[in-house]
Order: structure tokens, then C-alpha cells, then sequence
């Protein structure tokens, strides 16, 4: 349970004059003028301003010090009074600037030095020593809770800044996984959507076809965004469905994905080499999402030509290329390179180490082609690579 902090320091406040009542009661004993109702007065006013300090710090140490100042002048017990002053050095050191604490460490210092003065048979040397030691103790202390504080605000503050940027690069993240399963199956749906309208009453079979390729590439979608909601519900700390997560899609379902943009009328070809392996899923959604939104800007920019996608296994890393030759390209709506698609397909590539370049080709058509490092120290060899 939390307590206050000004209940705390009317606790310590409480306590501080309970003792310095209990020890004034020895002033006698030990030579000095005995407390009357004006040595009491003096005592609690040494001890009980201490309830605010925390609020007006330099204020309280100068009110608590010139009562501490007349309750020596007066003849009392120094040793009474010095509680409520030490508290009030360590308060303002951690609170404040070295230069204000430092000069109310003096203040200390010099009162403390001046009780020994006006005291008969004190030791000088002694006294002075204590003041210094004592003074110069409280106020490290107190200079290493300051220190402490703001090392923690500052900690805090990298925190949240680190988490804001967490959290950013997390919903652009997300943003890629929805503008690459939403572009590409939209694109689909469309084209076979415009065919099955233009040859309903024609070609039955062909209409038929194309709903059919319709109602499989939808269904690819909502379960592609049913798996990303899952995630996301799990990653917020909310139950899910009990049902098991959809696998990410990877290199293996790169046949299905050229399968459907071909029967989106985009003749394509896929051509594998060297020895398929197990990759890390990062590796193969990154390759599958760049093959899916290169296949993508062939089907919305041109439709008419015939591409390819070339996926090469080599010992450190894999090679994906997708081309097209340019034909029926709907130049009004090629964009120069800083659509969300591109940008996502670059961000990709430099999150896993890559190098991916994306251009025209000398003899017509365009090109996408990513290097993707598939061991640690390729990785760390290819960041920032992305072109």
C-alpha cells in the first residue's frame, strides 16, 4: 500500500520531536539550561516544518535553521535541535542544484560550529570536524538520491521512447501484411469479376471458372486476415478462438499464389533451382510477400504481359526475381517507385538484411529481384543493403 508522501513526512516531522522532546528532558543532566514552554517552542519548531520540505525545500532549511540559531544563542542543548537541520541538508541536496544545497550545507556547517563556540569546554577541533564530516556526508547522500532520481527519469523517458518506437514500427508492419494480402487477392477478385460479367451470357463455362477462382481467392484472403487478427488479439492479451494459428505463408505456396494470378490472365511461369530447404518463416513470408505485391503491379499495371519468378537456393542465402516484358503496360497508372507496395517491399528487405533492387529493364518490362541472406552472419553482413 502506497502512503502519501506528505503523510510520510508528517510522520518523520512526529517522530523527529518526539526525540528531541525525549532528549531535551536530559539537558539538565548533561550542563545545559533544562527545557521551559519557550525551549519546547523552539524544539517543535525546529522539527516540525520538516511536513513540507519537500514542497519548498530552501524555504524550511532557513526557517528551521534560525530557530535552530535561537535555540542555541539561548543557552539549550545544541545536540536537541540538530535533527530537524541534518534532514533539511539531505532534503535540499536531493531536491536542488549543487550550488543552493551547497550553501545550505554551509549554513549547517557554520551554526554547527558556532553552538561548539559559545559552548563552555567543547573541543574545537572536534566540533568543526563533525560539522564539516556530517554536513559533507548528508549532503552526498542526498546529492546521490538526486542523481538517482534523474537517471530513472531519464531511463523513463528512453523507455517510452523506445516503446513508441516499438509500437511504430509494429503497425507498419502490419500495415505491409494488410496492404499485401488486401492488394493482391483484391486484384484477383477484380480481374476475374470483370471476366465473369463480360462473358456470363457467351461462355458459361468460362464465367463459371472465374467465380470459382473468385470464391478460392477470397476465402485465401479472409483466412490470411482471420490469422493476423489471431495475432494481434494474442499479442493485446485478449482469449482467442481456440482455434490453432493459420501457418504463415511461405515458398511452398508460391505455385498456388502464380496459379491464381495466372488464371487472372497473366501467363507466368515459376522456375526453381538449386535444393530447396526449411528456412526461417521471417525469411519465407519476406520472399512470398515481395513475389505477392510484384505479381500484384504486373496485374494492375499490365496486364497484358507475361512474367516469370525465379526462386534460386544458393548456401548462404536465395535469390527471387520476378519479371515481366512490359506488354500492355497502362502507363497512367505506373508510379515512380514511392507507392506503399514499394516502400513496404524495401522496408522488408533491409528487416531481414537484404538487398532488393526494383526497376525498369534495359529491353522492356520490369524488374524485382531480392537477395535474402539465410544464415546469421550473412545477415549481418547484408543490413542496410536494401537498394
Amino acid at each position: 500500500m502506497r502512503i502519501r508522501p506528505l503523510a510520510v513526512d508528517a510522520l518523520i516531522a512526529v517522530a523527529l520531536t518526539t526525540v528531541a522532546v525525549l532528549l531535551g528532558q536530559e539537558s539538565a543532566q548533561q550542563g545545559w539550561t533544562a527545557l521551559d514552554p519557550l525551549g519546547y517552542a523552539l524544539v517543535a519548531l525546529v522539527s516540525v516544518p520538516v511536513v513540507v520540505r519537500a514542497k519548498a525545500p530552501v524555504a524550511v532549511t532557513l526557517v528551521i535553521h534560525a530557530a535552530w540559531f535561537g535555540y542555541v544563542s539561548l543557552g539549550y542543548w545544541p545536540v536537541v535541535g540538530t535533527f530537524g537541520p541534518m534532514l533539511c541538508v539531505y532534503t535540499v541536496a536531493s531536491l536542488r542544484p549543487p550550488r543552493t544545497s551547497l550553501a545550505c550545507t554551509g549554513l549547517m556547517a557554520a551554526l554547527w560550529i558556532y553552538a561548539g563556540a559559545i559552548s563552555e569546554g567543547a573541543s574545537m577541533p572536534s566540533v568543526v570536524g563533525q560539522a564539516v564530516g556530517f554536513s559533507l556526508v548528508l549532503w552526498r547522500f542526498g546529492y546521490v538520491a538526486r542523481r538517482s532520481a534523474e537517471l530513472a527519469r531519464q531511463l523513463k523517458l528512453e523507455q517510452d521512447e523506445r516503446a513508441r518506437r516499438e509500437v511504430a514500427q509494429e503497425r507498419g508492419r502490419i500495415a505491409r501484411e494488410l496492404h499485401d494480402v488486401v492488394a493482391h487477392h483484391m486484384s484477383v477478385i477484380s480481374v476475374q469479376a470483370g471476366l465473369a460479367t463480360f462473358v456470363f451470357g457467351s461462355d458459361p463455362a468460362t464465367a463459371r471458372s472465374a467465380l470459382g477462382t473468385i470464391s478460392g481467392t477470397s476465402g485465401e484472403a479472409l483466412e490470411e486476415l482471420r490469422r493476423m487478427l489471431r495475432v494481434l488479439r494474442s499479442e493485446d492479451g485478449e482469449p482467442g478462438d481456440g482455434e490453432p494459428a493459420a501457418p504463415m505463408p511461405g515458398l511452398a505456396r508460391l505455385d498456388e499464389m502464380v496459379e491464381r494470378v495466372r488464371a487472372g490472365g497473366v501467363p507466368v511461369t515459376l522456375r526453381v533451382t538449386g535444393t530447396p530447404r526449411p528456412l526461417a518463416p521471417g525469411i519465407e513470408l519476406c520472399a512470398y510477400r515481395v513475389v505477392q505485391e510484384a505479381l500484384t503491379n504486373v496485374l494492375k499495371h499490365a496486364r497484358g504481359a507475361a512474367a516469370s519468378v525465379e526462386l534460386a537456393y544458393r548456401r548462404a542465402h536465395i535469390e527471387v526475381a520476378v519479371t515481366d516484358d512490359g506488354q500492355g503496360v497502362i502507363l497512367d497508372r505506373v508510379r515512380t517507385g514511392s507507392g506503399h507496395g514499394l516502400i513496404g517491399m524495401r522496408e522488408r528487405a533491409k528487416l531481414y538484411g537484404g538487398a532488393i533492387s526494383i526497376g525498369p529493364l534495359s529491353e522492356g518490362g520490369f524488374a524485382v529481384r531480392l537477395t535474402l541472406p539465410t544464415s546469421a552472419r550473412a545477415a549481418a553482413q547484408g543490413d542496410d543493403r536494401a537498394e
